[in-house]
């Protein structure tokens, strides 16, 4: 059922090479991906947010492009809640093996010396109490394990021009370079099922002289985090196996993936730390901000109940949260995920509507603080604090409007390419202010040397 839904998805081009960014440059990743999970959940890395497909979950209402698609969503789901038993089996089966350890070397440390036994004995308690009572706790083991969404991977390396060679240890092409796995929560474990079409390219090579791994193959690098003189691993991956990084492995541990001669498919499960990542989450975060937006019942005309630094540098950020972290990440994907479904377009219509009545809180807040009846002080405060947030905006979308231009970008498929929304011109008379807001900060600071 999983095999046939990577094939479904690849039939239907839902794989996407991501447009993400590495100390300011942009790249295209040579792997192409798709994020799969909880309705309204987001994973983040590199500078990218994905967006999950929501698989079918009861209570949302998803409308799937075709039932092909609904079908594989619905495999991963299944295979996700298979590698959630497996994950916790595999941490109880580690904690019984630690738990004997530390008991069979009390044993022998009695034996040989009491006194110094009791000494140890304390010290291992001690470590136990921070290491394995949570684990013991199934409450633990199930949020560690409970995976919220996937990020499927698919590569044909015949297909690539170049392939980075793996720099330490002459383990060959690499797909994933080595890092940790990013934006999850902390000692949540990994589970990664891998599907070579083997057969499809070059077979396992019978080369009797080989050094090393086998190129036809795939395989898992690890090596310990920060290190090459420690030499690394490299564990082959065959078609239908799946791999367990439990515990803290990915914390002291990096990992890369080296590629094989066949296409290869991966569900990367993960417990992704969604605290600030969901829709609910930023929906919120809107609503809290909009709080300080009042409407007069006989006018109709909107104002700000609260000038105070605090609540303006609170408004504002979330302001720049949403626009930044949210409706830009969304659109610089292209149209990728109508491939899919449209439930994420009326969540994205809905973010967008409060961002612009944050764009009229802002220009509120310049209004009041132009005005000479404002106290001094306060006033100096509000415009130095509002300022800050301000050339931040304006840095960001100088940003991302070079992002969406970039020769990255333009390389992508049309209905791939980024968009640059929001978006205006200085004559769209619907925004309060302008797109660009160098002469909005220009009079700010301005007004904060007169007022000094």
């Amino acid at each position: 059922m999983v095999q046939e839904g990577f094939l479904t998805l690849q039939k239907h081009d839902c794989f996407f090479q991501d447009l993400v960014r590495i100390k300011g440059k942009d790249f295209v990743t040579p792997v192409s991906r798709i994020l799969i999970g909880n309705p309204g959940c987001t994973y983040k890395y590199l500078n990218t947010r994905l967006f999950t497909v929501p698989w079918p979950t009861k209570g949302y209402d998803i409308k799937y492009c075709s039932p092909q698609i609904h079908d594989a969503c619905k495999a991963l789901i299944r295979l996700n809640d298979y590698l959630h038993i497996e994950a916790v089996k595999a941490l109880q089966g580690q904690n019984l093996f630690e738990t004997k350890e530390i008991k069979d070397t009390t044993v022998i440390d009695r034996e040989q010396n009491f006194a110094t036994s009791l000494t140890e004995k304390g010290s291992v308690s001690k470590d136990q109490s921070s290491c394995c009572v949570p684990e013991d706790d199934y409450i633990s083991l199930k949020n560690r394990t409970s995976y919220n969404l996937t990020l499927l991977n698919y590569m044909d390396p015949l297909q690539m021009l170049y392939l980075k060679q793996e720099p330490y240890f002459g383990m060959g092409n690499m797909a994933v370079s080595w890092h940790h796995d990013e934006n999850l929560v902390e000692r949540s474990t990994v589970a990664v099922y891998s599907y070579s079409c083997e057969g499809s390219a070059v077979a396992e090579s019978n080369e009797q002289k080989l050094k090393g791994r086998d190129p036809a193959v795939w395989h898992v690098g690890l090596k310990v985090a920060w290190d090459i003189e420690t030499p690394g691993l490299a564990i082959p991956l065959h078609q239908g196996d799946f791999y367990l990084m439990l515990d803290d492995l990915n914390m002291t541990h990096q990992h890369c993936v080296l590629a094989g001669f066949s296409p290869r498919f991966s569900s990367t499960h993960r417990v992704a730390d969604c605290s600030r990542g969901t829709l609910e989450y930023i929906i919120g975060q809107c609503e809290l901000a909009l709080q300080n937006l009042q409407t007069d019942s006989d006018s109709m005309a909107l104002s700000l109940k609260s000038l105070e630094t605090a609540v303006v540098k609170q408004v504002e950020e979330i302001h720049n949260e949403v626009e930044f972290e949210w409706l830009r990440q969304f659109w610089f994907q292209g149209k990728r995920y109508l491939k899919f479904t449209d439930w994420w377009l009326k969540p994205m219509a809905k973010l967008e509507e409060f961002w612009r009545k944050m764009e009229i809180m802002t220009s509120l807040v310049l209004s009041e603080v132009g005005k000479e009846e404002q106290i001094k002080e306060q006033r100096n405060e509000t415009i130095s604090c509002f300022l800050l947030v301000l050339t931040e905006r304006q840095r960001l979308r100088k940003e991302w409007t070079a992002r969406c231009q970039s020769e990255a970008a333009e390389s992508l498929p049309e209905d791939q390419k980024p968009e640059c929304r929001p978006f205006w011109t200085d004559d769209e008379c619907d925004m309060p202010l302008p797109y660009d807001l160098e002469e909005v900060i220009a009079n700010l600071q301005n007004l904060v040397q007169w007022v000094e």
